[in-house]
C-alpha cells in the first residue's frame, strides 16, 4: 500500500513558536529526534509507543500521525495491533476503542479481523502463582482480589498475561510501551515495567528512548517521573 509523505510536526512548524520560543522549538526538535530516529530502539516502535499514549489522552490526530510514520518506517500492522491489546489492560475500553479506530485509518486492508472467542480456563491456584512468578511476590491489591473477589484475580492475572506475554511483540517491548504509557500519565506504577523491561532484556538505553516517548504527549514532566522509576528499588 503506498503512503503518503511524513507529515512535518506541527509543534516544531508554528510559527507563534518560533517567533516567540526559539529555544523550546529547539529543544522539542531535539526530543523528536530521539523518536524518529533509530537508536536504542527502532524509530517505527518509538512511533508506536507515542500513539499508544496519545490514545490514553484522547489525542486522536497525534496518534493517527504517529502511527502513520510508523507503518511508513516499516511497522507491520500485527506488531501495531499489539498496542491494542496493551491499552485493553492497562487504560480500559475507550483508549483501546480510539486505537482501534486510528489503526483501521492506519491499516485499511488488515486492521480488522473476524475471530471467534477462545475459551480459556482457569486452574485454581494459576492467578496467585503468576503473581508471585512477575512480581515476587503478591502485591497487597492483588491479595486483597484473591481473598475477596476470586474471579476478578483470574480476570487481572489473564489480561497482565495476555498483555505481556501474548502479543506480537517481544515482551521487552510490550513492557516498554507500558513504560510509555505510564510515564505520559505521570504513574509511579512506571517503576514496576521499567524492572519487568529489565528482566525481559531491555537496556538501560532502551529504556530511557521509551520514557522519552512520553514527552510529546505528557511533556517534560514525563521524563522526570520515568526517570525517578528508573531510579527505584528494584523488585525481586
Amino acid at each position: 500500500m503506498t503512503r503518503d509523505a511524513p507529515e512535518a510536526n506541527p509543534l516544531l512548524t508554528s510559527g507563534r513558536l518560533r517567533s516567540n520560543a526559539p529555544k523550546t522549538v529547539a529543544g522539542y526538535a531535539r526530543f523528536r529526534k530521539v523518536v524518529e530516529e533509530d537508536g536504542a530502539l527502532p524509530a517505527s516502535l518509538k512511533r508506536l509507543f507515542v500513539a499508544a499514549a496519545a490514545c490514553t489522552k484522547g489525542y486522536e490526530a497525534m496518534a493517527r500521525r504517529e502511527l502513520a510514520q510508523a507503518a511508513t518506517a516499516g511497522l507491520t500492522s500485527e506488531h501495531a495491533a499489539a498496542a491494542m491489546t496493551i491499552l485493553s489492560s492497562s487504560r480500559g475500553e475507550g483508549a483501546t476503542l480510539r486505537f482501534a479506530e486510528v489503526l483501521s485509518v492506519t491499516y485499511p486492508d488488515d486492521a480488522v479481523i473476524e475471530a471467534d472467542e477462545q475459551p480459556v480456563e482457569v486452574e485454581e491456584g494459576d492467578a496467585e502463582g503468576n503473581f508471585i512468578k512477575y512480581f515476587g511476590t503478591v502485591p497487597p491489591s492483588l491479595r486483597l482480589l484473591l481473598d475477596l473477589v476470586p474471579t476478578g484475580a483470574d480476570a487481572y492475572y489473564l489480561m497482565r498475561e495476555g498483555t505481556l506475554s501474548g502479543t506480537a511483540l517481544e515482551p521487552a517491548h510490550a513492557e516498554l510501551l507500558l513504560v510509555t504509557v505510564l510515564a505520559a500519565d505521570y504513574s509511579n506504577w512506571a517503576s514496576v515495567h521499567i524492572d519487568g523491561a529489565r528482566k525481559a532484556g531491555a537496556t538501560e538505553a532502551q529504556i530511557a528512548e521509551a520514557i522519552l516517548c512520553a514527552v510529546p504527549v505528557a511533556g517534560l514532566s514525563a521524563w522526570v517521573i520515568g526517570a525517578t522509576a528508573m531510579e527505584a528499588p528494584k523488585g525481586g
